[in-house]
C-alpha cells in the first residue's frame, strides 16, 4: 500500500495502529512526566533542585543519541522495507528498562541506576516512534491522515489515563498495595515501572498482530545499510529540494523542544512549586490526559478541514498563552484551573505535526523523512533540560526555568508562519 492510493488498511489493522498508542502512552505520562520523575528528585536525589537538573541531563543525553541515529536507522529502513521488526525490537527494550527501574530504591547510590535505566527506556520509547509514525501515510489515504493520527493520540492519551487511574487505585491511595507493597521503602512507587512494562506488552500486540507492514525488499541489512546511508547522504546533498520540509522540520524543532520540556519538568514544576504529593500528581495527570484527549479527538476533523499547518498554530498559541499565567499563577486552585485548558491544546500541536510531515514526504523515502523528523524533535533535546536545569540552579527558582519553555513555543509559531500547508 502505497500513500495516495486511496486504499485503506483492514480497521482491524488501524485499530491495531492507534492501540499502539494507548500502549506506549504509559511510559511518559507515568515514567518520565508525572510518578518516576517526581519520585526521582523527592526520593532519590540528594534535594529537588539538583535532582531536576541530574534528570534534565540524562533525559536530554538520551534524546541526543535518538537525534543522531534516527535519520540514519530511518534510511535504512526505507530500503530494508519492514518496520514492525524494527518498532519491536526497541519496544521491548523499553518494556524491560521499564521494569528494572523497580530496582531504583529511594537512595542517593540509586541515582545512576534509575537515571540510566531512564535515559534507555526513553531512547527506545522514541524510537520506536519513528518507525511507527513512519507506517502512517500507509495505512490510509493523504485526505484521512489527520483524522487517524488525531484518533492515535487522543486513544493514546485515554491508554494514559487509564494507567495512571490503575497506579493511583492500586498503589498510590490504596492503604495498603497490591501484593502488600511497602509504603516506606517507596514500593508502591517503584512498582509503576513493572507496572507500565506490563501495560505496553499487553496491548502493544495487536499493533504487532494486525496492523500491515510494508514488504519486505528482499535485501540484506548490510545492503540496507549501505544504501541508507548513501539516500541520506544524498538527501543532504539536495536539500535545497526539500525547502518546506527544511523549514518545517526547524519550526517544529523548536515548539517541540518547549513540548518535551514541558513533558520532561510538568510532574517535578507541580510537585516543587505547588507542593503536590503523589497522589495529586496522579489526580492532574488523570485530568490532563482527558483535556488532552478531547483536544486530540475533537482537532482530528479539524487538521483534515483547515490543514495541519494552521491546526498547529491555534495549538501552540494556546500553549504560549495559557503556560505563561502558569508561570504566575500562585495556590493549586490556580493552577488546576490554567494547567487543565492547556492540556487540550497539546494533543493537536502532536498529531497536527505528524500529518504535516506525512503530507509533504516523498513516499519512497517516508521513514527516512521520519527520521528527520524525530532529529527535529531530538536534535535540540539537550538544550531545552540543560537551559531549564542551568536557570533553575542560577535562580534558584523553578519557575524561573519553566519560563525556558515559552521561549521555544515563540520561536516555533513565528518559524511556522513561513511554511506551505500542503493539503493536496
Amino acid at each position: 500500500m502505497t500513500q495516495g492510493s486511496g486504499r485503506i488498511a483492514p480497521r482491524r489493522g488501524l485499530f491495531g495502529w492507534c492501540l499502539y498508542d494507548w500502549a506506549n502512552s504509559a511510559f511518559p505520562t507515568v515514567i518520565t512526566t508525572f510518578v518516576f520523575s517526581a519520585y526521582f528528585t523527592k526520593a532519590i536525589a540528594a534535594d529537588e533542585i539538583s535532582g531536576t537538573a541530574q534528570w534534565g541531563i540524562a533525559i536530554s543525553l538520551s534524546g541526543l543519541f535518538v537525534a543522531l541515529l534516527s535519520p540514519f536507522l530511518g534510511a535504512i529502513a526505507d530500503h530494508g522495507g519492514r518496520r514492525k521488526p524494527w518498532v519491536f525490537v526497541l519496544t521491548l527494550l523499553c518494556v524491560v528498562a521499564s521494569a528494572l527501574l523497580w530496582l531504583a530504591r529511594p537512595e542517593t547510590n540509586f541515582i545512576i541506576l534509575a537515571l540510566s535505566l531512564a535515559a534507555l527506556a526513553n531512547f527506545a520509547f522514541e524510537m520506536a516512534m519513528v518507525f511507527y509514525n513512519a507506517m502512517l501515510p500507509d495505512l490510509v489515504p493523504r485526505q484521512r491522515i489527520g483524522r487517524l493520527s488525531g484518533w492515535g493520540w487522543g486513544l493514546g492519551y485515554a491508554g494514559g489515563l487509564v494507567c495512571l487511574g490503575l497506579i493511583l487505585v492500586l498503589l498510590v491511595q490504596a492503604e495498603t498495595p497490591i501484593f502488600g507493597l511497602d509504603k516506606e521503602s517507596f514500593e508502591h512507587i517503584r512498582a509503576t515501572g513493572p507496572m507500565v512494562a506490563i501495560w505496553m506488552a499487553v496491548f502493544a500486540a495487536p499493533f504487532f498482530l494486525w496492523t500491515p507492514d510494508r514488504p519486505d525488499q528482499g535485501i540484506s541489512f548490510a545492503a540496507a545499510l549501505k544504501r541508507g546511508i548513501a539516500t541520506l547522504i544524498d538527501t543532504f546533498r539536495r536539500v535545497r529540494e526539500y525547502s518546506q520540509i527544511v523549514r518545517f522540520l526547524i519550526a517544529r524543532m523548536m515548539y517541540t523542544e518547549g513540548l518535551n520540556t514541558l513533558f520532561t519538568f510538568g510532574g517535578i514544576y507541580a510537585a516543587g512549586t505547588f507542593g503536590m504529593e503523589f497522589d495529586e500528581l496522579i489526580l492532574f495527570g488523570i485530568a490532563l490526559n482527558v483535556t488532552a484527549g478531547l483536544g486530540a479527538a475533537a482537532f482530528a476533523w479539524v487538521d483534515d478541514r483547515i490543514g495541519p499547518k494552521r491546526t498547529i498554530l491555534i495549538a501552540v498559541t494556546g500553549l504560549t498563552v495559557l503556560g505563561a499565567v502558569l508561570l504566575f499563577v500562585e495556590g493549586k486552585a490556580l493552577f488546576w484551573t490554567f494547567a487543565l485548558p492547556l492540556g487540550i491544546f497539546v494533543g493537536p500541536a502532536q498529531a497536527a505535526s505528524r500529518t504535516m510531515m506525512a503530507r509533504l514526504a516523498p513516499p519512497r523515502m517516508m521513514t527516512e523523512m521520519f527520521g528527520l523528523y524525530a532529529l527535529s524533535g531530538k536534535a535540540t533535546a539537550f538544550l531545552g533540560p540543560a537551559l531549564l536545569a542551568w536557570m533553575t540552579v542560577v535562580f534558584a527558582s523553578q519557575r524561573a526555568g519553566m519560563a525556558v519553555i515559552m521561549v521555544f513555543f515563540l520561536l516555533g509559531l513565528v518559524l511556522l508562519m513561513g511554511v506551505a500547508d500542503k493539503r493536496d
